[in-house]
């Protein structure tokens, strides 16, 4: 008999994780749900910020000028390409229609139910193999639940919805606006403004970039090695903040001081499953996520995966090779290891992370060990690794932003071959 998966979200990996469960009717039987009314998950731009018209908060992160800060050509899922005719660095709005277009082409739509909420997910005591008691309700009528058992769950949620501040000494004092860019659409609400952005990972190198062109000045303050690529000349880089001082200074750690009206945290986002009952056992400290194995299939409760959590990745293709290896955990072509060489698996590489000098919220950072990780979930499942080609654009491309911040995504890449790729002049 088939299985029972519940689908939690409807964006990319949702998307991703509907499209190959539904290719296997013999042996899966998807429902995805979805708490908006259209798929697309971030990649679903609104002007509104802090809630949506249902009151629930705005999921998405998406700004009104954002143009991916990786080609189209890595992005793709690996079975269904990009149009071709667009340019290496697309739009949000292209990024949406391909996953629309995705979304048509593997009939994925009549496994969503839409402006549906998940409330709880629980393991049903006793029952063996495991089953899940998935409750919902209609968005904007809480009170009318229902609940269904499966056989598996696949959280799809995403982790850039739920801002993280991080709290810093005088912030009561600060009298400009505060904001997180989880809440940032568009440069002109910075006309003439004097503007500080804590932290530099790509949105707040993109969005500092952005609010140049229309505020006084720009600061982007970080505590990375700093950025070698040539800025705007109203825009520089200052270590990261110390204090607020009252009414309008910005104090950072070399002591230096600086007077701005607007303070925006580019500071990254929480992961956040509050529909997963205690009896779930998924811990979240720290920005870790314990006990998933991989990254991504729960050590306790195997039917119960979180795809997507990784970050610093490129994310379609780490979805597809995380889908089909959660695929392979609930149909039995892959046998997991044992719990306890699970659990020794997960803290070896946390402890290698450690050991390597990275925080600890890091632990489901890739960079550039993403490679390695989706070639070893291909392998372990026996798929052929991704085209090769994939990971040698991304890191031209890196060394192209790192140099050229300001005009990398004028490029355009071509990939000629599973192992080559051009940039086109």
């Amino acid at each position: 008999m088939a299985r029972r998966v519940a689908v939690i979200g409807a964006g990319a990996a949702g998307l991703c994780a509907a499209r190959h469960l539904s290719a296997r009717p013999d042996q899966f039987v998807p429902t995805v749900y979805e708490q908006t009314d259209r798929v697309g998950g971030t990649w679903v731009y609104t002007d509104r910020v802090g809630t949506d018209e249902h009151g629930l908060p705005v999921h998405s992160s998406m700004y009104k000028n954002l143009r991916t800060n990786l080609p189209k050509e890595v992005m793709a899922f690996p079975d269904f390409p990009f149009d071709s005719s667009l340019p290496s660095f697309v739009t949000h709005q292209e990024v949406l229609k391909y996953l629309e277009d995705y979304t048509d082409h593997f009939q994925l739509r009549k496994h969503i139910q839409f402006l549906t909420k998940v409330d709880t997910v629980k393991p049903v005591t006793g029952a063996d193999p495991t089953l899940w008691e998935v409750t919902v309700s209609i968005v904007g009528e809480p009170e009318k639940t229902t609940t269904q058992q499966f056989d598996a769950v696949m959280v799809c949620n995403g982790h850039y919805s739920v801002p993280y501040i991080p709290a810093i000494p005088g912030a009561d004092l600060f009298q400009g606006r505060t904001i997180h860019s989880h809440e940032y659409r568009s440069p002109d609400d910075f006309q003439g403004k004097n503007v500080v952005l804590l932290g530099a990972a790509a949105s707040g190198q993109d969005i500092a970039l952005e609010i140049s062109t229309t505020a006084n000045q720009v600061v982007l303050s970080h505590s990375k090695p700093p950025i070698k690529s040539q800025l705007p000349p109203n825009m520089k880089q200052a270590p990261g903040v110390e204090c607020f001082k009252a009414p309008k200074t910005v104090r950072f750690k070399n002591g230096e001081e600086f007077e701005a009206d607007v303070f925006m945290f580019c500071t990254g986002y929480n992961y956040h499953f509050s529909f997963l009952t205690p009896e779930c056992q998924v811990s979240v400290q720290h920005g870790r996520i314990t006990p998933m194995y991989k990254h991504l299939v729960h050590t306790s409760f195997p039917s119960l995966s979180i795809v997507g959590i990784c970050c610093r990745i490129c994310p379609f293709p780490q979805f597809d090779r995380q889908v089909l290896f959660a695929q392979a955990v609930l149909d039995g072509s892959f046998k997991l290891p044992s719990k306890e060489d699970m659990e020794e698996d997960i803290r070896r590489d946390f402890h290698r992370r450690l050991e390597a000098g990275k925080p600890p919220h890091h632990a489901h950072e890739m960079g550039e060990e993403q490679w390695e990780y989706n070639n070893e979930l291909s392998g372990l499942i026996g798929l052929d690794p991704l085209p090769k080609a994939v990971e040698l654009v991304y890191r031209g491309v890196h060394h192209e932003r790192v140099n050229n911040l300001q005009w990398y995504k004028n490029g355009q890449y071509e990939i000629t071959g599973p192992e080559s790729w051009r940039k086109l002049e």
